[in-house]
């Protein structure tokens, strides 16, 4: 397989998964509950807790988001297809840490799961030709470290809120990318 093709490939995986923008906008939503979860009055550990249930909605939500959307998860053709699934399962491989922080320092929990999932969205860069991913890794997960820094642990709501507003911006770059990718790909 020659370069070319392979950026063929990804472009045809990007414009059929319109590069994973029902996975941004289900995560938006998902990480505006967990939000508001860390402004309850109960201690760390059960926020946490709660976190993980509102993280199950997740898959179902983009599933209906990729209805509405007209994304395709798969694209039975393209030999990267199944890639896509592995690269978000990678992030499974970090939760014995997310699991420890949960037991000794839960007050940090949804700072630690912030950069989990934030970090997780690098390889997606490679995988549909989409830089911004790259960009974002790097924002979500330093500055979900500087903004836990810089607020009581009281507030650490401040930490989903910054995903939240990242997650939303991911999405306008995605919206733009991705007719910048489908108009080079009608003038192929």
């Amino acid at each position: 397989m020659n370069k070319l093709d392979l950026k063929k490939l990804k472009l045809e995986l990007a414009i059929n998964a319109k590069s994973g923008i029902d996975f941004i906008i289900s995560a938006s939503i998902v990480w505006s509950a967990i939000a508001y979860i860390w402004t309850l009055p109960r201690e760390p550990y059960s926020k946490s807790i709660l976190t993980f249930y509102v993280g199950i909605t997740m898959l179902p939500l983009a599933l209906l988001l990729s209805k509405i959307l007209k994304t395709k998860w798969t694209t039975k053709t393209n030999p990267l297809q199944p890639l896509g699934m592995w690269l978000n399962l990678a992030q499974l491989f970090y939760f014995p840490f997310l699991f420890f922080i949960l037991r000794d320092n839960p007050d940090y929990f949804v700072m630690t799961y912030v950069i989990i999932t934030g970090a997780h969205f690098f390889p997606y860069a490679w995988f549909y030709d989409e830089i911004g991913y790259a960009i974002f890794a790097g924002i979500i997960s330093i500055g979900a470290l500087v903004v836990a820094i810089n607020v009581n642990v009281e507030k650490m709501y401040f930490v989903p809120l910054y995903m939240v507003l990242c997650l939303l911006l991911l999405t306008v770059w995605l919206i733009i990318s991705n007719k910048r990718k489908k108009t080079r790909d009608n003038t192929v």
